[in-house]
């Protein structure tokens, strides 16, 4: 904890000087405390604590002593006595023997104290009363630095209390004596967890998973797969959006590059593939443990101790490629990290925050989560949750919901006794709405088809922002139910697509077509054929201009990528427009819309030979231009196989 750490250096610095001038005169109380500080020093703090009771046992008024066994039994977590020690201390000040440096030790103790006890107006307080009878020497030191930069940040938190309420999660979960760190799917339908029997070295960990019932209930947990729970330990998991790609962490493994590694397993087909090490690019020879996926798996944060850091755990990340492999892991760099530890990072859905626990930067005490924005590709200045989801405890991990309702965490209860063993339970509270996550985001979810046959397919589906081509989300649909999700943001200008070879594309505009409101998106994709055609979306021209507009540059990607797959497919680009204007004139503005996709098909290096081009003018409406939507919908370019 770092105010123990400040109290107990800070107190060593405070009161031992060369000329100690005592309380009291009484020698044999004396030489007992000086003895007990030997003991401190030895870190034999039992026997020290002993003497400092035996000191003021003998000498009622020994000032100095009351205040080293408060100290002592703060550094060993009993608060409530040290409470009682000192505050028997503090009724002592009114003697005559009692000095303004006495004054200050209190001061000083009864703030380190309230901090320890997470009562942070009383610490702040205390503080403001004591640090003008502080010491200047002592205002000099490292512990009165960092004591007065968390005072200086309490107060820009104190008045901006929020509440939250705890609940912990009903049966069948919780039913066993150590369940942690839980992560859900984005529809908040299936919830996983690290399962663990015990604390001794032979309770070994799994990965166990629930689904929510049609009341709103829980299923009974049980192992995610036997493919995937193993002899060894498997725990600490994150998953995508979609529940289809898991990475967690295994240690001691016979295939370990460390002592903790990364694992990745796939569910193609309904069914958990065999999970393998995610490698040397990803693992290290150190500790490598608590990932965390983006929405749709194309990002990994992780927590490692590896060499090539700033402090003890930093947090790290590796980028999947094209081929399906990740890159090299590299440091998220010192805006997050520090020379102390980073862990238990969690980006949220929107992929533009990222939550983690840190004791490197300013917080309340111990670990405190953080969460840091991503702009302009940048990672920016880490912002502190406030009270009370940080308090002086440690925090270590939280999962919020894509709906940002809830967030989900672990909380540990000491066990008393063997019989009342340590026990870890799984919490959710309210996420507070103050603090922002971003816009909203529509999680919806469809099947993509064969049009021909009716057979579930596995395509590509990419969510792509038409504003900077940026893919924001991509899944794949299973093919054995043809089965996706999908993550809409709410103030996107985005398209989707849905690729498989082999078939025609199919392009909508996520806006136009109000994709965020269809909660079942039936998909039907077209196997290449001559003569079959397909709207391509998302190609933008001014009013009466045949320019491309930047924001058609997504969809061109992907008719040159069609084209690249399919080296045998020529195709006829056809132009459209509505029926305003003179019917000659539109049939030349369709044909230079049309030529303008040629053009830059043909810069990319297609042969012109396999790209014909026509106007249609305004010929062959798709509907009637009986309103101003019907007509947008008519301006269009198809595409249809020769």
């Amino acid at each position: 904890m770092r105010s123990v750490y400040l109290f107990f250096f800070g107190f060593l610095l405070s009161l031992q000087l060369s000329a100690q001038q005592y309380s009291i005169i009484d020698n044999r109380a004396i030489k007992l405390f000086q003895e007990g500080e030997e003991l401190t020093l030895s870190r034999r703090y039992d026997e020290a604590l002993g003497k400092y009771r035996a000191a003021i046992a003998r000498e009622g008024s020994f000032l100095e002593a009351y205040i080293k066994a408060s100290q002592l039994l703060i550094t060993q977590g009993d608060l409530d006595e040290a409470e009682k020690l000192a505050l028997a201390g503090k009724a002592r000040l009114s003697g005559k023997n009692a000095t303004s440096k006495h004054v200050a030790d209190y001061g000083w103790l009864f703030t380190n104290l309230y901090l320890n006890q997470g009562k942070f107006p009383e610490a702040f307080r205390q503080f403001q009363e004591v640090d003008p009878l502080l010491d200047e020497a002592f205002k000099k030191s490292m512990y009165y630095s960092q004591m007065k930069s968390q005072m200086d940040f309490l107060g820009t938190q104190l008045g901006q209390i929020g509440e939250i309420t705890k609940e912990v999660l009903p049966f069948p979960l919780n039913e066993y004596q150590l369940q942690y760190f839980p992560v859900l799917t984005a529809d908040g339908n299936q919830i996983l967890f690290t399962k663990r029997d015990g604390t001794g070295n032979f309770d070994k960990e799994d990965i166990y998973t629930s689904y929510i019932k049609d009341d709103g209930g829980w299923t009974p947990p049980q192992g995610i797969s036997q493919t995937i729970n193993s002899p060894y330990n498997e725990g600490t998991c994150s998953v995508t959006a979609d529940g289809n790609i898991l990475i967690y962490t295994s240690c001691d493994a016979p295939d370990s590059q460390g002592s903790c590694d990364l694992y990745i397993a796939y569910r193609v087909n309904g069914a958990w593939q065999r999970p393998s090490n995610m490698g040397p690019k990803v693992n290290s020879r150190s500790w490598d443990s608590q990932p965390s996926l983006s929405a749709d798996g194309r990002l990994l944060f992780f927590s490692s101790n590896r060499k090539g850091g700033y402090g003890g755990n930093d947090i790290w990340y590796s980028v999947r490629q094209n081929d399906g492999s990740w890159s090299e892991a590299k440091n998220l760099g010192n805006t997050l990290n520090t020379p102390k530890d980073e862990i238990s990072p969690f980006m949220f859905f929107n992929n533009e925050i990222l939550f983690f626990s840190s004791d490197g930067h300013q917080g309340f005490g111990g670990m405190d989560i953080f969460l840091s924005r991503v702009k302009n590709g940048q990672f920016q200045s880490p912002e502190n949750l406030g009270l009370p989801i940080n308090d002086q405890l440690d925090q270590v991990a939280l999962f919020i919901t894509a709906q940002k309702d809830f967030a989900y965490y672990t909380e540990l209860t000491k066990g008393e006794s063997e019989s009342e063993p340590d026990r870890s339970l799984l919490y959710r509270f309210r996420f507070p709405e103050e603090i922002y996550l971003g816009e909203n985001l529509t999680v919806t979810e469809g099947k993509v088809f064969n049009a021909k046959t009716g057979e579930p397919v596995d395509a590509t589906l990419s969510l792509v922002s038409l504003t900077n081509d940026s893919t924001l989300y991509q899944f794949k649909s299973d093919g054995k139910t043809g089965d996706f999700m999908m993550l809409y943001p709410e103030k996107a200008v985005s398209g989707l697509y849905v690729e498989k070879k082999g078939f025609l594309p199919k392009i909508y505009n996520v806006e136009r077509d109000k994709l965020q409101n269809v909660k079942d998106l039936k998909v039907e994709l077209t196997p290449v054929a001559s003569g079959e055609e397909f709207v391509f979306e998302n190609v933008f021209f001014d009013f009466d201009r045949y320019d491309l507009k930047p924001e058609s540059i997504s969809s061109l990607k992907r008719l040159y990528k069609f084209l690249t797959e399919n080296p045998n497919v020529n195709v006829l680009i056809s132009g459209h427009t509505d029926n305003i204007g003179n019917a000659t004139y539109n049939q030349n503005l369709s044909l230079e819309r049309a030529k303008s996709v040629q053009k830059y098909l043909v810069n990319e290096g297609l042969h012109p030979g396999r790209i014909l081009v026509e106007g249609k003018g305004d010929t062959q409406p798709m509907v009637l231009n009986t309103t101003p939507q019907n007509q947008a919908l008519n301006r269009r370019i198809t595409i249809k196989v020769l």
